[in-house]
């Protein structure tokens, strides 16, 4: 039951902080910048138990796993809110769902593994349920979604955070939940620092709704990953990441309650869909 709840609570935490994301993006705000205060602001809360953590007990791989989860971390969450200052919260937060059929593709590719039928199923529900949502756009289920900028980005993202789920769980697996959200937040800081350092530098006017939503950022991802290093710490992270698609209904709802986006119930269709696809494909 704490492990459910903890899915719930990082369902919402995740959802609610690609809602203040978006907002800040329309702000002004660099993507990798929001990233890199959210990063920086995590780590200084940390700060107390960074300094009392023992770190002689940690291997060497615990330590590559971890710079190589921050690393696809920054790189995965960076391409999130650029996605989200381009498109819309409820046509790119379904789109994980994705995430599983890229990882059946790389299995038939890189490792030989000939889908089930249960997965071939899956995938055909996948497609269906985002036929619905795509549906809903200009350039309707078509090739043209790829030359869009905030889909590529949302498909970037989706690749990277999927890759750094498996750091991040050898990480809990090396060390603990703690000592994994440590390292994921400074390592996190470290390289969205480099992207901002060599990135655009916008002029950003802050005023208290600004530095709030910051805040509010900086708490919500620090909540949902200690509820993701907790569900990884006791299921396995295909479960987990088949749990994590019930997020997509948020973001179509938030979508339609904070940005009055359109077409809500064809979208949330479509994102069922998508989400009871993703969860046979990953399960079986």
């Amino acid at each position: 039951m704490i492990t459910i709840f903890a899915v719930l609570i990082r369902i919402i935490s995740n959802s609610l902080s690609n809602v203040y994301q978006k907002q800040l993006t329309a702000e002004g705000f660099n993507p990798s910048l929001i990233n890199f205060i959210m990063y920086s602001g995590l780590t200084i809360l940390l700060l107390p138990i960074i300094l009392k953590t023992n770190y002689n007990s940690i291997s060497y791989e615990v330590w590559i796993y971890a710079i190589f989860g921050g690393l696809f971390g920054a790189l995965g969450n960076s391409y999130l809110v650029k996605a989200l200052q381009n498109g819309e919260l409820s046509v790119l937060g379904p789109i994980n769902a994705y995430k599983s059929v890229v990882a059946m593709l790389t299995g038939i590719f890189l490792l030989g593994e000939i889908p089930s039928l249960y997965g071939i199923t899956a995938i055909i529900l996948v497609i269906i349920g985002s036929y619905f949502i795509f549906d809903t756009q200009e350039e309707g289920f078509s090739i043209k979604l790829l030359t869009r900028c905030d889909i590529r980005y949302r498909i970037y993202a989706l690749i990277f955070t999927a890759i750094e789920a498996i750091f991040i769980k050898e990480v809990i697996k090396g060390s603990d939940i703690l000592t994994s959200l440590i390292m994921w937040s400074f390592f996190g800081m470290l390289f969205t620092g480099i992207i901002v350092f060599y990135g655009k530098k916008p002029c950003i006017k802050y005023n208290k709704t600004i530095i709030t939503k910051l805040f509010g950022i900086i708490a919500l991802m620090g909540i949902m990953q200690y509820c993701t290093n907790y569900v990884f710490s006791h299921m396995q992270v295909s479960y987990g990441l088949a749990l994590f698609q019930l997020s997509a209904l948020i973001s179509v709802i938030f979508g339609w309650k904070y940005f009055n986006e359109k077409n809500i119930l064809q979208k949330l269709l479509g994102s069922t869909i998508m989400i009871i696809g993703a969860a046979i494909l990953i399960i079986s």
